[in-house]
């Protein structure tokens, strides 16, 4: 390997040429090959599988933003076990032990959600009013 700097990236330069050619050609090719019959079903937005009817400014349920702050909580929680796992063996059985309190806690939290039933997003929550 000579020792001209950008060359060591010569590899990386290539890799992501021949991706991006790659991804160019499969989306070219599939315009130029692919059927154009639009109608109204393909030109209506679709988004998470609910007919787009009705006003744009519609009001959520409560549950749509519980379940997502949740989400986003248990999610940031779960990050936290990475930089554990990489440290585990510094930490030995102190580290072990610290985890699993952790994780009983979080677990507690998940259990104390489900049982109120914030992640129950059936019709039957819905009708008793659950929200």
């Amino acid at each position: 390997m000579p020792d001209y700097y950008f060359a060591r990236y010569l590899p990386l330069l290539l890799h992501f040429a021949i991706a991006f050619a790659i991804a160019g050609a499969i989306v070219t090719l599939s315009w130029l090959i692919g059927q154009h019959k639009p109608n109204r079903a393909k030109m209506s937005p679709y988004e998470c599988g609910v007919a787009p009817i009705g006003d744009a400014r519609e009001r959520f349920s409560v549950k749509f933003y519980l379940v997502g702050m949740l989400f986003i909580l248990f999610d940031v929680e779960a990050v936290f076990l990475y930089p554990w796992a990489v440290i585990l063996r510094e930490l030995k059985m102190f580290g072990f032990w610290e985890m699993i309190v952790y994780i009983g806690i979080v677990l507690v939290g998940l259990f104390y959600v489900w049982k109120k039933g914030v992640l129950d997003w059936g019709r039957a929550a819905a009708q008793r009013g659950d929200f």
